[in-house]
């Protein structure tokens, strides 16, 4: 089954595999499923479900006024400036 599976993925995947890279697929191919049949069988009834599993936290600064740059010293460096904005070439 787990070689019909490889034969699968490598025709999916535009693959052309020898015998011998199918067998080394095939046995990391079972290990990954043996190992998600593992985690499968945890009794997780009581665990919350979670989008990450550290909490985060947000660590941006406050946001608040403060002196910067005119628009005229940040156009003073650029190569090229156009109508008070930076000319950039045009990607196709």
């Amino acid at each position: 089954m787990v070689e019909i599976d490889v034969e699968h993925v490598a025709w999916l995947a535009r693959l052309e595999l020898t015998e011998e890279e199918k067998e080394v697929y095939g046995r990391q191919l079972r290990q990954i499923l043996e190992h998600a049949a593992a985690i499968s069988a945890l009794d997780i009834k009581e665990v919350p479900p979670t989008s990450h599993p550290m909490p985060l936290a947000n660590v941006m600064r406050e946001d608040r006024v403060e002196p910067s740059l005119s628009q005229e010293e940040a156009l003073s460096c650029a190569p090229r400036a156009e109508g008070g904005y930076f000319a950039v070439p045009r990607i196709f």
